[in-house]
């Protein structure tokens, strides 16, 4: 087993003759959900292609990684804002390894803050990283997964992606879009047979993106209860690769309150938007007072002790 590094200039650094394991990519997997399906998918001993924008939290979850008995670890840092740089990187996996079996496109960041407020570079920095981006990733992986005749594709999408939230403009419509083409590539990949498109809708998760994220509201976000860890989405990952569905929430309770909250936004919507706004500010918030910030919308959150969450 080892760890290997791809510098952005997309020099050799995996070790061939690895495809005997699947090789998994995974974007967002310095932190959070994607760190929590790569430590997964090492305990199966898979072959793991980490990516995200910053290096330093990257080597960490290798290492992590390379511990728990993952084949061979390889690091890419990419932003998937980028659609050329995410199609080297996925050109390189397959000239590697010889194929991809499994893309998990978990990368995203948050900002808080009235439509009217959020800056504009923010808001649009914010859709091209959460939606833009996530149609780069999907269309590299999904070009090797036809020409292969096999692959799965997973997309993290939201609970945001079926209610809306005030404050969240940049993510709700973010995770809207994400949900729309993701139902329409499920549509689209029904003629190759072997490809398949799922996507995992959480709700509220214990992960670091709230206090990465920007703000103008004169606070910092935190994940309304009840949050579900990152590993249980990461299982629901591994239950849509094995069993591929159109959209699951994380497990059976956490998934029965997001189906009550969505029910409640559909069928009742006066009164959902009488109650969203105080609840949000009351339990989705930090109660600490956090000056104006652009958080991770624009560069990589630095290495600290925090990269478990």
């Amino acid at each position: 087993m080892a760890i290997s590094h791809m510098s952005r200039n997309n020099e050799s650094v995996f070790r061939r003759g690895q495809k005997s394991k699947p090789v998994v990519l995974i974007t967002g997997a310095s932190s959070g959900i994607g760190r929590a399906t790569a430590h997964l998918y090492a305990r199966k001993g898979f072959n793991l292609v980490l990516c995200a924008r910053g290096i330093d939290k990257l080597i960490v979850v290798a290492t992590e990684c390379t511990d728990l008995g993952a084949a061979n670890v390889a690091v890419m840092p990419v932003d998937v804002a980028n659609a050329g740089d995410v199609s080297k990187v996925v050109d390189d996996v397959v000239e590697r390894f010889g194929g991809l079996d499994i893309c998990v496109h978990s990368a995203a960041v948050m900002s808080y803050g009235t439509f009217l407020d959020t800056p504009v570079e923010v808001f649009d920095q914010t859709v091209t990283v959460d939606l833009l981006g996530a149609a780069n990733v999907a269309r590299s992986a999904l070009l090797v997964f036809r020409a292969q005749e096999s692959g799965n594709l997973v997309i993290i999408g939201s609970l945001l992606g079926r209610i809306a939230a005030p404050w969240m403009s940049t993510y709700v419509t973010s995770k809207w879009g994400l949900r729309g083409l993701t139902r329409v590539l499920q549509q689209e990949v029904r003629q190759y047979p072997g490809v398949n498109v799922s996507s995992v809708a959480p709700g509220s998760v214990k992960t670091a993106i709230y206090d990465d994220a920007a703000t103008v509201i004169g606070r910092a976000g935190s994940p309304p209860p009840p949050t579900a860890p990152p590993e249980v989405i990461a299982n629901a990952v591994d239950k849509v690769v094995r069993n591929p569905q159109r959209e699951r929430d994380a497990d059976a309770v956490f998934g029965l309150l997001n189906k009550v909250t969505s029910a409640g936004f559909a069928l009742v919507p006066e009164i959902f938007d009488l109650l969203i706004g105080p609840l949000l500010w009351r339990f989705g918030t930090s109660r600490e007072n956090k000056d104006d910030t652009e958080g991770n919308i624009f560069r990589p959150t630095p290495l600290t002790n925090e990269v478990a969450q």
